[in-house]
């Protein structure tokens, strides 16, 4: 089965990271701390199973799990099931010992032996961030994720300072945190409560050496964070003529690279036509909040927008509508190079499908579509340009997008973090970067928002888990 060949496609890279192969079989010791040190996440620390299948599971559906037959799957692969062969990496002895490993016989001895439990063999592979509650989680080979901060209620919108200080708006928290990782060891060691009692402050900006805060109907901004974040600072209300309606009102906020302010103001409803108020579109302000300007407008909901670290322009997520089916419309990816353009709501959706009570007497070309459909009830929200050194090249300037996750499809959808390769303006190629949130319609974690830290590594924050993780790269 395909959990099967994920199986096995772990323990033959696990084999790679091992010192290279003697010519008599692996110690049953030797192997078991070999997964422990790279296969536990995916497959449970007492091999039970987690994202990936049971080492004790025998029922396949590519033959009968024989040693012959399990030599033949992994030298081969099952190409069409994404499990690539491996006779081109590993040599026969490794590719045996790993067939003498998994076979059910051999699982079976261990078991009845008494063999030591994984949390008990390996200390410090116990010793990881968070290892156990991260089990779930896939990302491409050489990532690793670890939980950066706990405790972080309703973790939306983050912000990170040149120095590394990570700043957090909530949603139902009313606050907004700081992560404090003083001693650069990628796991911050305190959770600040910077302000309190705000109205759902899910947006967080820095810009000037100043902290911006969007609430629901106002911006406020505490000067010279970084040296006043720890004693509760006082604030000035930059903005506070803002729509109070709470469906679709809370603000993710972001400065760009002209020096103003970005914010958005949903519409205030499922679907509805507010093309002349101030809802379904984003507007910009001077970091004092003076001159506030339309920049663009039929934007339904976007909690998530930055600029291309090339071009500087800006690319956003807009939540599509709900009530059309599990399947219409997508959740789009637009971007914007200059003001005054529309991006179709309520008349247009994902650019090609007229609304059946707004759009009537409309053509939808005559809006800007979207770059790219990212699914449909996915939640798209916030996204990231990877800008940073740590990752592979490839995945310079390219795009990683948190998905919510659907909240009335007929079966869940999103909970992801996507990778988003693009060429130009052109996507290229839509992959899962961060997947194992949703495990047979259970929700572990629902991904908010993406940033890239001064080391190049990322973090993600959570609402549904009350945490915002951190990712590296190691070869």
């Amino acid at each position: 089965m395909n959990k099967n060949l994920s199986l096995l496609a772990t323990l033959a890279a696990a084999a790679l990271l091992a010192p290279a192969a003697h010519a008599a079989p692996a110690s049953a010791s030797a192997a078991h701390k070999l997964y422990l040190a790279n296969c536990a996440q995916c497959h449970g620390k007492e091999m039970e199973g987690a994202a990936g299948p049971s080492l004790a599971d025998a029922t396949w559906l590519h033959g009968q799990p024989t040693r012959a037959n399990l030599v033949r799957l992994i030298s081969k692969g099952v190409p069409e099931k994404g499990m690539p062969g491996w006779d081109k990496q590993l040599n026969a002895t490794q590719i045996g010992q790993l067939a003498e490993y998994l076979m059910p016989t051999n699982v079976a001895a261990r078991k009845a032996a008494g063999a030591a439990p994984a949390s008990a063999a390996a200390p410090a592979a116990a010793s990881a961030p968070a290892a156990a509650s991260l089990a779930n989680l896939k990302l491409p080979k050489g990532f690793q994720i670890a939980v950066y901060a706990d405790k972080v209620e309703s973790a939306r919108e983050l912000a990170v300072s040149d120095s590394g200080l990570v700043f957090v708006g909530s949603r139902k928290a009313g606050k907004v945190y700081a992560l404090v990782d003083a001693d650069k060891d990628g796991v911050a060691e305190k959770v600040v409560t910077v302000a309190e009692g705000l109205n759902k402050p899910i947006g967080v900006a820095l810009l000037n050496g100043a902290l911006y805060v969007g609430e629901i109907s106002r911006i406020i901004k505490f000067d010279d964070i970084e040296k006043t974040y720890a004693s509760k600072p006082a604030y000035k209300v930059i903005k506070s003529d803002l729509p109070t309606d709470t469906w679709h009102g809370e603000k993710y906020i972001k400065a760009g690279p002209d020096g103003k302010l970005y914010v958005p103001i949903g519409a205030p409803c499922n679907v509805c036509d507010k093309e002349d108020d101030a809802y379904a579109k984003i507007w910009r302000m001077n970091p004092d909040g003076s001159n506030w300007e339309l920049f663009a407008r039929g934007v339904r909901n976007t909690v998530g927008f930055t600029w291309h670290p090339q071009t500087r322009e800006m690319w956003f997520t807009d939540n599509g509508r709900d009530e059309l089916g599990d399947n219409l419309p997508s959740d789009e990816l637009n971007i914007a190079p200059r003001p005054g353009m529309h991006f179709g709501f309520p008349y247009c959706h994902a650019g090609a499908l007229p609304d059946p009570q707004f759009g009537k007497g409309k053509n939808c070309d005559a809006y800007t579509a979207p770059v790219a459909a990212l699914g449909p009830h996915v939640a798209s929200l916030g996204l990231a340009f990877y800008t940073g050194t740590q990752f592979p090249e490839q995945y310079r300037n390219q795009l990683l997008v948190a998905e919510h996750g659907s909240w009335n499809r007929t079966n869940k959808i999103g909970y992801q973090v996507r990778l988003l390769t693009l060429h130009g303006n052109k996507v290229l190629s839509d992959t899962a970067f961060i997947d194992g949130f949703l495990q047979n319609e259970e929700v572990s974690g629902r991904p908010v928002d993406v940033a890239v830290m001064p080391d190049g590594s990322i973090l993600v924050s959570d609402d549904h888990a009350h945490k915002v993780y951190r990712v590296t790269y190691r070869p």
